[in-house]
């Protein structure tokens, strides 16, 4: 009988706190401007004319890339193309038949043969090391905290699904010619709904596929994941800024293989979180933020 009555008291301060909290939400939602996609900057995460290189990166794994390819394969073309070349150019002008009516009758040099076998060899050892780092960094596990979004290949758009925010799904089209000039963006690669996620963040992208295998890919965040049916894949992404950022279909996957583009928006995580609440998801704290009200308002009412 206690019980009851106590029940009965504290009914109202609960109900009042839960109006007042619902109260408050809905303010804030009135208040908080809707979800508008970020205009790219131009230049970042997407190709520019005449360049010559890979995009700039704005992942920790593209930058480690990036600086292998300057540091490797730009000396390989320079020093060691222009060695031979050299080398090529010296024997053609030394030992021709005019030059050299008597050829050498020398079948073998001993030093000559150690060099060309060891340098070589020494060479593909100082690449291997940075390139076996960069593979091994490049299929590192998430941690458990990370943002996970499933990406769906469909025949001939993509669909990307948050698991861990209620499961809701985006699909993305590509924007026609016009739609893509009003926003600002390019042709080909602009979409109607983009992949929206937070910067500076774990993320667990998982791939797979509808239909045929089509492949997620990424240049300016040096990503890039097969879809296959029937599987998923998974890979870690970690965005170091805000930005936009574009990518295309990467295999062969029919008709339109060439019109399933890919954008990646990346936000500050409060952005991001009001992106999905806006969407219909749930962000991780939001069921406990909505408890609390009620049980400060059980914990402030006097006992009976």
């Amino acid at each position: 009988m206690l019980a009851i009555v106590v029940l009965l008291a504290l009914a109202p301060r609960v109900a009042l706190a839960q109006d007042d909290a619902a109260a408050a939400e809905a303010t804030a939602t009135e208040a908080a401007p809707g979800y508008t996609p970020m205009a790219p900057t131009p230049g970042k995460g997407m190709p520019v004319d005449g360049h010559l290189s890979f995009q700039d990166q704005y992942s920790p794994n593209g930058d480690y890339a990036l600086w292998m390819h300057d540091a490797i394969l730009l000396p390989i073309i320079t020093i060691i193309s222009l060695l031979v070349l050299a080398l090529l150019l010296w024997v053609v002008v030394r030992y021709n038949r005019k030059a050299n009516p008597t050829p050498s009758k020398t079948t073998h040099n001993t030093l000559i043969e150690v060099i060309w076998t060891v340098v070589p060899v020494i060479i593909l050892l100082v690449i291997a090391v940075p390139s076996i780092k960069l593979l091994a960094q490049q299929y590192e596990s998430p941690p458990e905290d990370a943002v996970t979004v499933k990406v769906t290949g469909y025949q001939w758009y993509w669909g990307y699904t948050y698991p861990d925010n209620g499961g809701f799904e985006v699909i993305s089209n590509m924007l026609t010619a016009e739609d893509a000039v009003a926003r600002g963006e390019p042709y080909q690669l602009a979409v109607d709904n983009r992949m929206v996620v937070p910067a500076n963040t774990p993320l667990r992208i998982q791939t797979t596929a509808a239909d045929v295998i089509h492949s997620f890919a990424v240049p300016s965040l040096w990503y890039k994941l097969d879809a296959v049916p029937g599987r998923l894949n998974e890979k870690m992404l970690i965005i170091k800024e805000p930005g936009v950022y574009y990518g295309q279909c990467s295999e062969l996957c029919g008709a339109r293989h060439g019109f399933m583009p890919i954008a990646v928006e990346a936000l500050p995580r409060d952005q991001w979180e009001a992106w999905v609440r806006e969407q219909g998801g749930t962000v991780a704290g939001d069921e406990a933020a909505a408890e609390a009200p009620a049980e400060e308002a059980a914990a402030e009412a006097p006992a009976a």
